[in-house]
């Protein structure tokens, strides 16, 4: 039995940053503040967690209350709906997201979980918006969690506890250069995706195996048994 633990934004699904853009204008709205950037390499972490917070101890000085992250939460989710709404079409999995994930939850030989940056509750909105559904058992975000390693340590911990033991093999699917850190710190199997097909971004940092979509499963198939964790980054 393999674990198959995917990221969400950029590997499942994209939106040309208007969901990043949905979360500086919801911390706009509610603190009347101009939000630093939407680059997010230029947070301690990449998380909803560290970024609200780095933010707000930017501003006030602070650490953000337990209280106010909920309250942000309830009106960027409020924020994410509204735009599906609007322009639904915006809003889009990666070329055939939706079946690879359908058809790894029929195969016997393996588990799906998500491991996302995001807060689980508009994670669960980006997905169910273009029809991908994970066991909630074995979906983690960034709600209480500051590092991505410990977002993908629950996932894995969640699904060891179902399945009653470690696994054969555990991968992670991720688009993005804090992806690549976060799985060679863990030591862990990863494959990239990179669907403008700008392999040389995840390359430079020492992946092996980066995929533009998941219309070719059978290819996709082959990546999960052959994966490898990310070498060391490129001096070139």
């Amino acid at each position: 039995m393999k674990l198959v633990i995917f990221d969400v934004d950029g590997t499942l699904i994209y939106s040309e940053k208007k969901d990043s853009l949905a979360f500086a204008a919801t911390y706009e709205k509610i603190y009347q503040r101009p939000f630093p950037t939407i680059d997010w390499r230029t947070y301690p972490h990449v998380t909803d967690t560290t970024i609200f917070d780095s933010v707000i101890r930017r501003h006030f000085g602070r650490s953000s209350s337990e209280g106010e992250v909920t309250h942000f939460q309830k009106h960027y989710v409020s924020l994410l709906q509204d735009n599906r709404r609007a322009a639904p079409d915006d809003y889009k999995e990666v070329p055939g997201a939706r079946q690879a994930v359908a058809a790894l939850g029929q195969d016997g030989g393996y588990l799906i979980g998500v491991a996302t940056g995001g807060w689980k509750r508009s994670a669960e909105i980006k997905l169910q918006h273009v029809g991908i559904t994970i066991d909630h058992r074995l979906f983690s975000g960034a709600d209480g969690k500051a590092e991505r390693e410990h977002i993908i340590e629950e996932v894995i911990g969640f699904a060891e506890d179902l399945h009653g033991g470690a696994f054969d093999k555990v991968v992670y699917i991720g688009d993005a250069i804090w992806d690549v850190r976060t799985t060679r710190n863990m030591q862990l199997d990863f494959i990239g995706v990179r669907r403008m097909g700008d392999f040389s971004l995840l390359q430079r940092e020492g992946v092996r195996h980066v995929i533009r979509d998941y219309l070719d499963y059978e290819g996709f198939l082959q990546l999960l048994e052959v994966a490898m964790p990310p070498g060391e980054r490129s001096q070139a």
